[in-house]
This record gives C-alpha cells, sequence and structure tokens, in this order.
C-alpha cells in the first residue's frame, strides 16, 4: 500500500524521533508513504474568524500540491497539523467562493476541488490496518507495562473533525490493549496541557502537567502514551519539579517495541525525561544507556 505523508513542521525538528518510529512502523507494515516533494507549514493554528481568508492560504497549497501530485488522501502524524489541515478542508469544502479567492491569490494552474482526504495515522492504523492485524504482529507484548493514554485538545475536537468520542476516547487503549499493555483510564485524558502557553505562560503549563501526572501516578501509570508533539515538549519537559517524573512516549515508539523492530528507530535520545530506566527493569529493551542516549 501507498500512501502520500505531509510530515509538517515539527517532526523534522523537535519531533524528530515520531517521524522515525512511525515510518519505521509503516514499514513494518509494508505501507510505503510518499512524503510530499514541496510541502509547507500547515498555518499550524486554524483561523477561528470567517473572515480571515489569508490563513487558509497555507494549507489550501498543501491541497492543491497534493492535487498535483495526484493524490486523493494524504497521512499525517502531528495532531497540530490534522486539526490545522482538516478544519481548513471543511471551510473550503463549504466556502466555494473563498475558496475560489485563495485559488487566485496562489495562481497555481492546479486550483483546489476540494477532494482531498485528511487523515490521523492512529485512525489510519484502526481503520485501514486494523489493530487486530497489528496485533498479530506483536513479537514483544507490553505485559504489564501500565500506561496512561493522553489524548489532549487537537484530535478530538472541533467535533467536525474528531477521530474518537469527545468525551471518552478510546483509540489510544484500543491499540495499546492490542500491544498487550495495561491501561489507565482517568478523565483528565482530555484536558489541555496548557499548549501554545508554554511560550510565554509556562506556570499554567507546569500547573497542568503536575496535575495530570501526580493523579495518574496515583492510580499506578508506569508512562504516557500520546500522539501530539507539543503535549509531548510539554509533559517531556515540564517535569522538573516533580520527585518522580514518567516517562512519555509516541504511541509508535510503543509499538516498535512491541513489534521488535531496530531499536535506533525509537529516538530515545530526544527524550527529556529518561524512558530507559523503565524499558530495561521491565526487559523490553537489553541495551546500553550509552548506546541509545
Amino acid at each position: 500500500m501507498q500512501i502520500a505523508y505531509y510530515p509538517g513542521c515539527t517532526l523534522k525538528s523537535s519531533a524528530q524521533q515520531y517521524e522515525s518510529s512511525a515510518l519505521a512502523v509503516l514499514k513494518a507494515l509494508e505501507i510505503e508513504p510518499q512524503e510530499m516533494k514541496d510541502w509547507n507549514c500547515c498555518g499550524v493554528v486554524h483561523a477561528l474568524a470567517s473572515d480571515d481568508i489569508i490563513h487558509h492560504v497555507a494549507p489550501t497549497r498543501v491541497f492543491t500540491q497534493l492535487q498535483q501530485q495526484g493524490s486523493a488522501n494524504v497521512v499525517t502524524f502531528c495532531d497540530m497539523c490534522y486539526n490545522s489541515l482538516a478544519q481548513a478542508n471543511i471551510f473550503l469544502k463549504q466556502e466555494p467562493q473563498k475558496c475560489e479567492t485563495i485559488n487566485e491569490f496562489l495562481e497555481s494552474e492546479h486550483k483546489y476541488q476540494g477532494q482531498i482526504e485528511i487523515l490521523h495515522l492512529l485512525p489510519f492504523l484502526r481503520d485501514k490496518v486494523g489493530f487486530e492485524t497489528l496485533k498479530k504482529k506483536v513479537k514483544h507484548p507490553l505485559k504489564g507495562l501500565r500506561l496512561f493514554p493522553y489524548y489532549g485538545c487537537k484530535l478530538l475536537r472541533p467535533r467536525e473533525i474528531g477521530i474518537d468520542d469527545a468525551e471518552d476516547p478510546t483509540i489510544l487503549a484500543d491499540l495499546m490493549h492490542a500491544l498487550g499493555a495495561e491501561v489507565i483510564d482517568d478523565p483528565l485524558k482530555i484536558q489541555c496541557c496548557g499548549s501554545h502557553h508554554v511560550v510565554d505562560q509556562q506556570d499554567i503549563v507546569v500547573r497542568q502537567v503536575e496535575k495530570i501526572i501526580l493523579r495518574v501516578q496515583e492510580r499506578g501509570a508506569d508512562a504516557v502514551v500520546l500522539s501530539c508533539p507539543l503535549c509531548m515538549f510539554n509533559f517531556d519537559s515540564k517535569q522538573k519539579q516533580l520527585l518522580a517524573p514518567l516517562p512519555i512516549f509516541y504511541f509508535t515508539q510503543l509499538i516498535c517495541i512491541a513489534l521488535g523492530l531496530e531499536k535506533e528507530a525509537l529516538g530515545l535520545h530526544y527524550h527529556r525525561t529518561n524512558p530507559l530506566p523503565l524499558l530495561q527493569e521491565r526487559q523490553f529493551l537489553q541495551v546500553k544507556q550509552e548506546n541509545m542516549l
């Protein structure tokens, strides 16, 4: 299977472990992601104002590039990219006149016609591959590993683009069960991590992160699993005041471990909260720390 792949900016910079582990997983599943040759930033944050046309230019150019290369759908790993692209896609379909204005502004021979489907990797694995198919490929079940699936905001809201129930999502939990792990469920799984406040109001992020981490620690969680690069940054870097910080994983890293894929794809050296002690204690990785960090 081949599918167009939109990486976005973060996976080429601060979330390289997400990209490397995701690509390794797709390769193991015999799926060939074709990275767009001329992609640009997704726009990062979807414009909420209906007359803010200029903020839809960046995602529209992504769509026209996809049309030009003959792709009807595209998969992305980043929650922010998925949210921005999916919301812009709905906007352009509902506002044909504004879509035409943007097409004229871009001066491209390939006018966007509103026919691209935006897919996030999580529902792609669930719906196109199947968690049961993935389960059959597991070589090293994550038995005994107690994980807290954290969803945050961007995959669930607004409901028009949500990949799961906005109030009680289970897609990450279902995936972790397929890998053999135990799941710690808690309503805090859908609370915001503080998001962009980390730029200018870090105290907000620290409070949110500490509240969530301490809560799930009390419930017996060994680690947090998530899919958003911004959530990863906030959780991974804002536990400094905690005596016992929890390791944070992208779901793709845990799939790599369960499938027995190459350790280099994990990118553990990018983590600020060292996950190696947990992985070695539970015998999921038998390596020396200097080889991984």
